[in-house]
């Protein structure tokens, strides 16, 4: 069996620098119904094309009245006004409120003519076909004016914004069916080994079933991408170049897993140079160290260690970061909080740094990291901690900086705020 050396091993953000150093944000635009843009990325500025509302609306159920009529009103000498209508929220009072004179009106109806405030209707006492006012109605009580939500021209979303429920209902309710929106990256996974079988298929001694495809399918989601999986590559040089080209032309990064270290079937270190310029092959990180890149005319190529854990441990401080900017998305790649190290020791490599990944359970960190090649070691990781090279032992009860990653993958925000 032919065994090879690494190379220089890089650390982990020089790996990092130079890999979204040669980073092609997503270019791609389409337009997405307004209904379907929540959590996508505007790709343009959107201005209001009219105000909204568009007319003086009633904000509350209740009657309209010329304030002028009101005047003086008390609980002991209401003043009596005659029902001369209804307005109900898709319709308009076809007359003019004269004096002496209301309309009853539902929460969004239009304002009649005349009218210039809304007295609810629990102040009121009801008559036969009249009302009793008890009190002043003021100018403009209980009405929305046009464009009191927003004036027409109003910025309603910023190019680059995620748009959230408010920003695609501030559209919506401007009558802007669908938004310019960056695509999603297509990112292509392409796991390569003979001793890959898809999930569903038949296993062997000496055979395990493909688990990368569905790991990274999660978290390219997560950050905004759109996977394509590849089926399992046989250790063959020419499949693998030629299944990696076909990738290259469809997406906007390629992830490559399996066939990275430094063994007689580990072809990728052979591939990836006559695919581009290889940036780098080997990074001081464990689990992870087997990660090598190339940059391509169509784009980044990036292998990946086969070993479940490590790969996933190598998606949330590597790939996350790439995903995350070739999506245009905005905000910190994670969040950095310190908690308590609630069970266990966490030992450090003499040369490398570690990579652990964490928990949050009640206010502490737990990991259950106990090997690369077992995709269990990552259950429940919201996020990682890193140890530098050669430093000391983080036992239970100290703390330990969490990188916390973002919802969903990670902690919601509150429960980091609560433990920070």
């Amino acid at each position: 069996m032919e065994m090879r050396a690494f190379g220089r091993l890089i650390p982990m953000e020089s790996a990092r620098r130079r890999l979204l150093a040669r980073l092609r944000p997503i270019a791609r635009t389409e337009p997405v119904p307004v209904e379907a843009a929540f959590d996508r990325i505007a790709a343009r500025t959107i201005r209001a094309p009219r105000p909204v509302p568009t007319f003086a609306r009633a904000t509350w159920d209740g009657y309209a009245v010329r304030p002028g009529d009101t005047r003086g009103a008390t609980a002991r000498r209401p003043v009596r006004l005659r029902l001369v209508g209804e307005v109900f929220a898709e319709q308009r009072f076809g007359g003019t409120v004269g004096p002496g004179e209301a309309v009853a009106i539902a929460t969004g109806g239009a304002m009649p003519r005349g009218a210039g405030g809304v007295v609810i209707f629990e102040e009121v006492v009801r008559g036969a076909g009249t009302i009793d006012v008890p009190h002043p109605v003021r100018p403009g009580d209980r009405v929305a004016p046009p464009g009191d939500d927003f004036p027409k021209g109003a910025r309603l979303v910023e190019a680059g914004r995620r748009l959230d429920p408010a920003a695609v209902g501030a559209l919506a309710a401007a009558g802007i069916p669908t938004v310019p929106c960056y695509a999603r990256p297509i990112v292509a996974v392409v796991p390569n080994g003979n001793e890959l079988v898809p999930p569903g298929g038949a296993v062997r001694p000496g055979t395990i079933y493909e688990s990368n495809n569905a790991t990274l399918a999660g978290v390219i989601t997560a950050f905004g991408g759109e996977p394509r999986l590849y089926a399992p590559v046989p250790d063959d040089p020419a499949a693998i170049e030629r299944t990696l080209r076909a990738a290259l032309r469809a997406a906007d990064l390629v992830l490559a897993t399996g066939g990275s270290s430094v063994g007689e079937h580990d072809l990728l270190p052979r591939v990836l140079p006559r695919l581009g310029r290889l940036l780098f092959h080997g990074i001081a990180v464990r689990p992870g160290k087997p990660t090598l890149a190339a940059a391509t005319d169509r784009g980044l190529l990036l292998g990946l260690p086969g070993h479940p854990s490590s790969c996933l441990a190598n998606s949330f401080w590597l790939v996350g970061p790439l995903l995350r900017r070739l999506a245009r998305r905005p905000g910190p790649d994670w969040t950095d909080v310190a908690v308590p190290l609630g069970a266990g020791r966490l030992d450090p490599s003499p040369t490398m740094a570690t990579v652990v990944p964490l928990a949050l359970r009640n206010g502490r960190a737990y990991t259950t990291y106990h090997g690369s090649s077992s995709i269990s070691s990552m259950a429940g990781a919201q996020g990682f901690a890193v140890l530098p090279p050669g430093g000391r032992p983080v036992r239970a009860g100290a703390r330990v900086m969490g990188h916390w990653l973002p919802p969903p993958l990670g902690p919601a925000v509150a429960d980091l705020g609560a433990n920070g």
